[in-house]
């Protein structure tokens, strides 16, 4: 089939041959964060430097969900299918109530300023982990230049109490993260310091006690070419990444099984639709699609 490379012959078995990659929309500047709303059968995603979330529908096309949505990133739901969202520029996570209230979850720890907080994943217990490099406050096309008070970290917010940790601060610009179908792995993205010629660019995994304490954090895969912005994992465990020629299936081993090639870099994907078979992949200034024969586990 055009467009696919097969590096494993399992990855055979995860391509519909009557399924080809969908152009759905283009004319954005930079797309990131899509998330699908299950209940209202669409897609959300962010149109970054734009300042504005954008919607999809099958059928109806896009529209503006919200704007401006303060330099908004990655986004997830939580357990109750409240929609949790990364600011660059209020340097926070909100999330967005039933009755469509707005409330500020988080913006300091130790008493200093977040930085930029980059993407967010919901663990099953409630706690919101999410990373905080530097991106959104280096330059003004996605938030506006800002001096960062603290290193870039991996952080975990309890809601409920209003606890937060930094889980892992040995990054130097945590981003992508999910976690695996158990929630006995963590597989997150260093994308490095941009300002350096030769920044650290590759997946680590660490392994999660039942507590949430976090080990380990070896090199899972090295994207090439690119790295790895945002990622997925299927029902098998595998893990999809973004990457310079588009999304690269690893195996839960850190294997490189298959790739959907793709005409523009990729920043971030997710699964949706019904059965949560269909990918949707932010490439660049343009939103795609593809249906596969696997499915995503990210709930709701």
């Amino acid at each position: 089939m055009d467009g696919i490379e097969i590096h494993d012959e399992r990855f055979k078995h995860y391509i519909l041959g009557n399924a080809p990659l969908e152009e759905l929309g283009s004319g954005f500047r930079w797309i990131e964060g899509p998330v699908w709303m299950g209940d209202a059968d669409c897609l959300l995603f962010q149109d970054l430097p734009r300042n504005r979330t954008m919607r999809w529908i099958e059928g109806a096309g896009f529209s503006v969900y919200r704007e401006p949505s303060n330099y908004a990133n990655g986004q997830t739901r939580d357990r109750q299918g409240r929609l949790i969202a990364c600011s660059h520029r209020g340097r926070c996570l909100y999330r967005t109530e039933p009755d469509g209230t707005v409330t500020t979850l988080v913006t300091h720890h130790a008493g200093k300023r977040l930085n930029s907080p980059n993407d967010v994943v919901v663990k099953s217990d409630g706690t919101i982990w999410f990373s905080d490099p530097v991106y959104g406050i280096a330059n003004d096309y996605e938030g506006g230049r800002q001096r960062s008070e603290q290193p870039p970290a991996l952080y975990r917010l309890d809601p409920a109490t209003g606890e937060i940790a930094v889980m892992a601060g040995d990054f130097d610009g945590p981003n992508g993260l999910a976690f695996s179908p158990d929630e006995r792995r963590l597989y997150v993205a260093e994308t490095g310091d941009q300002s350096k010629p030769n920044p650290r660019q590759y997946i680590r995994v660490f392994d999660v006690a039942p507590d949430g304490a976090l080990s380990g954090g070896n090199i899972f895969h090295t994207i090439s070419p690119g790295y790895c912005d945002g990622m997925r994992v299927d029902e098998d465990g595998n893990v999809w990444s973004s990457a310079g020629d588009g999304v690269h299936c690893l195996s839960p081993e850190g294997k490189l099984m298959g790739k959907i090639l793709v005409p523009h870099r990729v920043s971030n994907i997710t699964f949706g639709g019904p059965a949560k078979n269909r990918l949707f992949i932010g490439g660049s200034h343009t939103l795609y699609s593809i249906f596969l024969d696997r499915r995503g586990v990210q709930t709701p």
